[in-house]
């Protein structure tokens, strides 16, 4: 048994499997865990010590951390499932539509609906990059989620912004509003390599050095098209960002999907950290990511959910299968990325990756109590002779029953306790009707082109 602080306002989880994620992966099959000022202060087997007040019994259930989504586009819930077999929907409908339609109150919409449904997933921090990102820090403070909020820049039109110098500025007084918040950060998402270019890549890594320690989010290494971009700056995706000053312990690139051996030696030595998307790379039909040959390197990869236009669903659950055996496939055993190694990408390692692993991602005294319960209820769980291969290829969101964010239950019963769920579905299906009337109009305009 661990020390405990005690006090009349602790919340104490009793009679509950806990799964802490720890250094040692230290599993207690029947215990409980104190919460007091949103940390954990102590954990241990059987009954708790005498002197807390009333607990609550988790029936035996599953207690582990919550879940670390590194990359995600959370307003983009509203694109999903849009053009779904349209190779070249990315100019037909999302660029027209983005243009068109998408607005500070949209983008709002949409990321309310992504937190509800992270909510009840079991994703309790989430690295965000898109528009508006003022506007998705405030769902992310009003819904009670940990987060990064990433301001996009690129060379292209965006929809909040349309210059460098614009998106800078907006950079600033992004990161000067959650400069002290308890649970957000918030810093630049340089869209890619070939997308900001070179000089703007380095004016992030300018950025960065003024900034140390904040999480800078990109895409890096994703794309054919990319290679032959970098190849004509004279290197690779990865060499490229590396001369521009950004391969750096703060990058979060995400996909990282054709770096050669060389690239992950150097991002390795940089420092960098990656985000997996497993399902959303393969519905791309882009192959499978180096995942092992990264993590061999000792680069912290955490799994990623993408944009719900690309992966479609913002639990990680959906995530696990689809890595794991994208891993067993290439290298031709079922050996390849073991599920303890998915759960720690999903939890420890995922918040490595955004430079939290010594506040969240493992259920340990002196960390923030960001938790999820996991009914086992359900006779597709068992028998449980391996409770990671059980999560792994076995659970679903909607086995997850409670959410807590730093002591705060967020979720209970499955009802969500900090957001207005069937509210924030109303409002994104009035935004999808929109949607639908544009793309109607596109594919009319489309087929009238010679």
């Amino acid at each position: 048994m661990l020390p405990v602080a005690r006090g009349n306002r602790v919340t104490l989880l009793t009679n509950a499997r806990i799964l802490t994620m720890d250094p040692d992966l230290t599993e207690i099959p029947l215990g409980w865990i104190a919460i007091e000022g949103g940390q954990i202060t102590g954990l241990g087997t059987g009954a708790p010590p005498e002197g807390f007040g009333p607990a609550q019994d988790m029936g035996g259930d599953l207690i582990m951390p919550g879940m670390v989504n590194p990359h995600c586009h959370m307003p983009m819930t509203l694109f999903r499932g849009l053009g779904e077999d349209v190779d070249d929907r990315l100019f037909r409908y999302i660029l027209p539509l983005e243009r068109a339609l998408v607005d500070a109150e949209v983008t709002e919409i949409g990321a309310r609906l992504a937190a509800v449904e992270m909510i009840r997933g079991g994703v309790t921090c989430v690295a965000d990059m898109y528009y508006f990102e003022d506007r998705i820090g405030a769902v992310l403070d009003q819904s009670g989620l940990r987060g990064l909020v990433g301001q996009t820049l690129a060379d292209f039109d965006a929809p909040d912004h349309g210059s460098a110098d614009e998106g800078f500025a907006l950079v600033e007084a992004l990161h000067d509003r959650y400069r002290d918040h308890p649970r957000i950060m918030a810093g630049p998402a340089p869209h890619a390599p070939y997308s900001t270019g070179v000089a703007v890549m380095e004016r992030v890594a300018t950025w960065s050095d003024a900034h140390p320690g904040v999480p800078i989010q990109m895409h890096l290494a994703e794309t054919l098209p990319e290679i032959d971009w970098a190849a004509e700056q004279g290197g690779t995706p990865v060499e490229v960002t590396d001369r521009a000053g950004l391969l750096r312990p703060e990058l979060v690139a995400a996909h990282v999907m054709y770096p050669s051996d060389s690239d992950m030696d150097l991002m390795a030595e940089r420092g960098a950290k990656v985000a997996h998307n497993a399902r959303s790379n393969g519905k791309g039909g882009r192959g499978i990511a180096p995942v092992s040959a990264l993590r061999a390197r000792g680069i912290p990869v955490g799994l990623a959910t993408d944009g719900p236009m690309s992966g479609n669903t913002l639990d990680l659950f959906s995530q696990f299968a689809p890595a794991a055996m994208f891993q067993k496939i290439a290298a031709g055993t079922r050996k390849a990325l073991p599920c303890v190694d998915v759960l720690r990408m999903a939890t420890i390692e995922g918040a490595a990756v955004l430079g939290l692993s010594d506040r969240i991602g493992s259920l340990e005294p002196g960390k923030q109590a960001d938790l999820i319960r996991i009914s086992l209820a359900d006779p597709r769980l068992h028998p449980i002779y391996d409770i990671y291969s059980m999560l792994t290829f076995a659970t679903l969101p909607s086995d997850v029953t409670a959410t807590m964010v730093a002591g705060r239950w967020l979720m209970q019963d499955r009802q969500c306790t900090t957001i207005d769920a069937a509210g924030a579905l109303a409002d994104a299906l009035q935004v999808a009707r929109r949607f639908k009337a544009k793309i109607t109009e596109i594919d009319r305009e489309t087929a009238s082109r010679p």
